[in-house]
């Protein structure tokens, strides 16, 4: 039975049931995980490769979250998607992920306090965690790979499950998946697509200060909280404190 199954009277009389939420659902790039250096690394190499200007950090940490596509298309102002211009971005990245093995400067790490802040959630009954990112997923499952996440996640949505963010359907599916309730679920996330997909769905937007995105751009659209650390978000949500657990994140 998950926690949406149980009625209110069951929630209440189990002290060990956390009454505040039934999914939390992160982003990654920007959120959980500092991409920031292999991202705009790839682009570069990309753009060049193709002829076209990269027009700068800004723009390009801004289209981080959108379906590879998309995200390519509109950072080269082009009128349509171009399918070769994302295989060479495809090589490309596959190339410096392998390169990030050996060279640090290519590194994809959490942010500060995300492991922890994980742990505890983990140890929080009647709370389920989810992902809902842009990357592909096999992009995420290299990420949940490489943290030892098999467990921690009860669904995971990529850009090969749904349309491109911000189209609420990634977090509809989250829904349905888990049986949360919209208004028992958070998305949170560093970007205006998770904010404005969030709204779509009905669920509870939380922004992050860390990210990719201006924070005052993620309120405007919505956001209802705002972290300056991740390990804020329990107590953001109304999440009880649970004993530690050895779990590894």
């Amino acid at each position: 039975m998950t926690g949406h199954d149980r009625s209110a009277v069951d929630r209440a009389r189990d002290p060990g049931y956390s009454a505040a939420m039934d999914l939390i659902i992160f982003d990654l790039d920007g959120t959980l995980i500092n991409s920031e250096a292999i991202l705009l690394a790839a682009q570069h190499e990309t753009f060049a490769r193709h002829g076209l200007a990269h027009p700068g950090r800004e723009a390009g940490l801004g289209v981080v979250g959108l379906t590879l596509d998309i995200a390519l298309m509109r950072l080269g102002g082009l009128p349509a998607p171009d399918a070769a211009l994302a295989e060479t971005y495809k090589d490309v990245f596959g190339a410096m992920r392998r390169q990030a093995q050996t060279d640090a400067a290519l590194d994809e790490p959490l942010f500060p306090g995300v492991a922890e802040t994980l742990a505890a959630l983990a140890g929080m009954p009647g709370v389920k965690l989810g992902i809902a990112t842009g990357k592909s997923r096999r992009g995420a499952e290299y990420i949940i790979e490489r943290h030892g996440w098999h467990d921690l996640f009860a669904t995971v949505q990529t850009a090969d499950d749904a349309p491109s963010k911000p189209h609420p359907e990634m977090i509809l599916r989250a829904l349905a998946e888990t049986g949360a309730a919209p208004g028992r679920t958070a998305m949170v996330g560093d970007a205006s697509f998770d904010i404005e997909m969030a709204v779509a769905a009905g669920v509870i937007p939380v922004a992050v200060s860390w990210g990719f995105q201006p924070v005052a751009t993620l309120v405007a659209l919505g956001a209802r909280h705002v972290l300056a650390r991740s390990t804020d978000l329990p107590g953001v949500l109304g999440l009880q404190a649970s004993a530690p657990v050895d779990q590894a994140v």
